[in-house]
């Protein structure tokens, strides 16, 4: 063989070093292209391998392995203490926040593992946004609980623009666009649980969490939130945590089932968990059988 020779394993090692996205500064990689010929639905956006979280001495998950696909609504249910919560805040490394956490196994962000030592937590956070269970509006004017994050992250081009822009995708800036310079407090809940999600599209980012975002809300409000996280999907990855299995088989294409012991135990279309599981465990606990 020549020196201008390749094998073809060489020739495919080379191929994939050429097409392989390039982490930046920050340890993670930028947001993919929608114009290439992959549409987004068909990309792999997330995914766990093998993936154990533990507090202390308790391990909270086990084994996980799932991929999340692209501008679509995945939604983790389960009973209580199964782990969805914490499969949640593992995506955008919150679990570290927690002193007796540890996590093993791995978990990919546009093929770059998010646990890797030169991967800016902070910066990833502003990649992947959080919606958490209870409105959590700062003591601030509707206008600066958007701008926020903008502000935060240095993003000072367009403040004004980006803030409507914010509240129009989340379905709010109808209701307050006369007063922007009230305080967020003073919103109903569901108001202020769609002033949370503007707040966390507002810097643009790619993936959002939602950890039970209408649990603590009135049918009428819980209802505008699905409309809105189905509205989100066309723009951003949705990963929901709900116990509404009804709210799961409404607003989502993909579900993953949780059980005992934070083991995930089906993860399908949301049509096939519904109608036609293939784990006994799932069906008992999607009829009510148990859980």
């Amino acid at each position: 063989m020549t020196q201008d020779t390749m094998t073809s394993s060489e020739a495919e090692q080379t191929d994939d070093q050429q097409t392989r996205p390039t982490p930046g500064a920050d340890g993670l990689v930028d947001r993919a292209d929608d114009s290439e010929s992959e549409t987004a639905a068909d990309r792999t956006l997330i995914e766990a391998r093998d993936l154990d979280v533990y507090y202390g001495d308790d391990q909270a998950l086990q084994g996980i392995d799932m991929e999340i696909p692209e501008k679509q609504v995945t939604a983790l249910i389960g009973p209580s203490g199964c782990g969805k919560s914490t499969f949640l805040r593992s995506i955008n490394r919150m679990n570290d926040l927690i002193d007796i956490a540890r996590v093993d196994g791995d978990l990919y962000f546009r093929g770059k593992n998010v646990y890797d030592d030169d991967v800016d937590p902070v910066a990833l956070r502003r990649k992947i946004g959080m919606v958490f269970q209870s409105p959590n509006p700062f003591p601030k004017s509707i206008y600066d609980n958007v701008a926020y994050g903008l502000k935060v992250q240095g993003k000072d081009d367009d403040v004004d623009e980006k803030v409507h822009t914010a509240l129009e995708r989340a379905a709010l800036l109808d209701e307050v666009e006369d007063q922007l310079d009230s305080s967020g407090l003073d919103l109903s809940g569901g108001q202020q649980q769609r002033l949370c999600i503007a707040r966390a599209i507002a810097p643009d980012p790619e993936v959002i969490l939602m950890d039970e975002p209408a649990s603590a809300l009135d049918p009428v409000a819980t209802s505008k939130i699905e409309d809105l996280i189905e509205d989100l999907a066309q723009e951003y990855t949705v990963v929901i945590v709900t116990h509404n299995m009804q709210q799961a088989a409404r607003i989502s294409d993909k579900t993953a089932v949780f059980l005992t012991g934070g083991e995930l135990v089906e993860f399908d279309d949301t049509n096939k968990i519904f109608e036609n599981p293939e784990s006994d465990r799932v069906e008992d606990y999607i009829t009510g059988k148990f859980g």
